[in-house]
């Protein structure tokens, strides 16, 4: 299945952009208000249409990279980029090629950027900057992102860097961007307040999956349970969905799951999972998209929130009007 889709500068683990072509037509059309709650590398939210756009993550320092793209021109990012390049003496393939360090293609630029990449690192958890951040993203390994449990980015140099395919899909991204209504937050996904018609969609960390982003703690099985318990609260008075996989071992899920419609998304298991699941049920990953139509509100808007971790689950509503404090209100219209 063709995908035009714009495709996000971040390559998080588990990032739907591959099965777009298959989440996308479930969406509807009818959305005043998206908000990607576990926004990840923003491949869902930035490819809806919709009249306003909510980003939300919990890793701050995504948040901030992001809202930078946001209010800041490509050309300006990416000659902030180039700078932070030449200036730690990383290579510059889209110039030079592979041969004028010493490398092939095959192999990658690793060796040649080792110690510039670790001199960068260390600078930048010394002290941290969103051009540094993302300069150190466009030659970690695989594109990816990881901070250790004390803050600090660890993930290790890899083979690309700031090539010709990276500048186009960092530039294609913001310039999409820069024609959406987007706000952004980084917050406890328990501490969103929401409004009636506000369509949330949730791709959590998979519980009990051996994903890097589940070290350190990671997602822990209250924090399955509270979500699960929010979005049955949710269902009641918007609309959601939820992007999750089967394959793991989570019988939370599974019992939660049996109230609601599921569409089956198909798509390739990596070898992790081919290492992990060796029998031919898994050689093709079945990931599970939850998608609903819930009821709406007629008349005023209203917004819900949830009380906190402890009693989650008996999350309430209140009305917003005029004198209404709830943190949406500064940005959207109630009443």
């Amino acid at each position: 299945m063709k995908n035009n889709y714009i495709k996000s500068p971040l390559n998080y683990q588990g990032g739907k952009y591959k099965l777009l072509p298959q989440i996308i037509p479930l969406i509807p059309k009818d959305i005043n208000t998206f908000v990607d709650l576990f926004g990840g590398g923003f491949n869902v939210g930035i490819n809806i249409e919709t009249k306003h756009l909510v980003y939300n993550d919990i890793c701050k320092q995504v948040v901030d990279l992001l809202e930078h793209f946001y209010n800041n021109d490509s050309e300006y990012i990416h000659n902030m980029i180039l700078k932070t390049i030449s200036d730690f003496g990383l290579s510059r393939s889209d110039l030079n090629g592979y041969e004028a360090y010493g490398c092939e293609s095959s192999k990658g630029l690793g060796e040649y950027n080792k110690p510039k990449y670790f001199e960068l690192r260390k600078a930048y958890n010394s002290n941290p900057d969103w051009i540094k951040f993302y300069t150190l993203i466009t030659c970690s390994f695989s594109n990816q992102i990881r901070f250790n449990s004390k803050g600090e980015f660890n993930m290790p140099y890899g083979k690309r860097d700031y090539n010709i395919s990276l500048q186009e899909k960092l530039k294609t991204f913001i310039d999409e961007m820069h024609k959406k209504d987007i706000q952004f937050w980084n917050k406890d996904f328990r501490e969103c307040n929401f409004f009636a018609d506000d369509f949330i969609y949730a791709d959590p960390p998979y519980y009990n999956s051996v994903a890097t982003y589940n070290e350190n703690g990671g997602w822990s099985e209250q924090d399955e349970r509270d979500l699960l318990s929010m979005l049955d609260v949710v269902d009641k008075h918007g609309r959601f969905a939820l992007s999750n996989n089967l394959k793991y071992n989570n019988p939370l899920l599974e019992d939660w799951k049996n109230k609601y419609n599921i569409h089956y998304l198909n798509g390739d298991c990596s070898l992790a999972d081919v290492l992990h699941r060796a029998d031919s049920e898994f050689k093709r990953r079945r990931t599970c998209f939850w998608f609903f139509f819930i009821k709406r509100y007629h008349g005023r808007a209203q917004d819900y929130r949830f009380s906190g971790k402890s009693n989650l689950g008996s999350g309430y509503l209140h009305g917003c009007d005029e004198r209404c404090y709830c943190l949406r209100c500064s940005f959207f219209f109630c009443g």
